[in-house]
């Protein structure tokens, strides 16, 4: 099992205003071809209620509420992907964490709940990721 991160779905879907870069294209395709394993069934992933949130958050943005819905809704029917909550006192936690790590909150929820999970691999593009002791960044 593997850590999904929120930016992962933003690239997969966020259609863009301008031409992309070659990089920039790479990792939209990255990023469909992950989501694409996801809902076929063909890759285990975790995330946290607030990762979803903050995917949804920033999708608004660039999908029509018919559609985000649609992709909400089917996040959570799927059986490979575990959206787990979080209580106060393990967001106050990463809170403490990010400050340590020099991580934002949310990227050190995940660094947080990865490592009480037994998780080591994360699918992400925040670069940071790659600097943190016992995680793998894998794109």
């Amino acid at each position: 099992m593997r850590f999904l991160d929120a930016n992962v779905f933003v690239y997969a879907y966020y259609k863009p205003k301008k031409l992309l870069t070659e990089k920039e294209a790479q990792m939209k395709e990255q990023a469909k071809k992950i989501i694409a394993n996801v809902s076929q069934g063909k890759e285990q992933v975790l995330m946290t209620v607030v990762h979803v949130s903050e995917a949804a958050n920033i999708l608004k943005h660039g999908l029509s509420k018919e559609k985000l819905t649609v992709v909400m809704r089917g996040l959570f029917m799927l059986d490979n992907l575990k959206i787990i909550d979080v209580s106060r006192d393990q967001y106050f936690a990463a809170v403490e964490l990010g400050e340590d790590l020099k991580l934002e909150v949310n990227d050190a929820l995940a660094v947080d709940v990865m490592q009480q999970n037994g998780l080591s691999e994360i699918y992400s593009f925040d670069e940071h990721f790659a600097h943190v002791d016992g995680i793998t960044k894998l794109l």
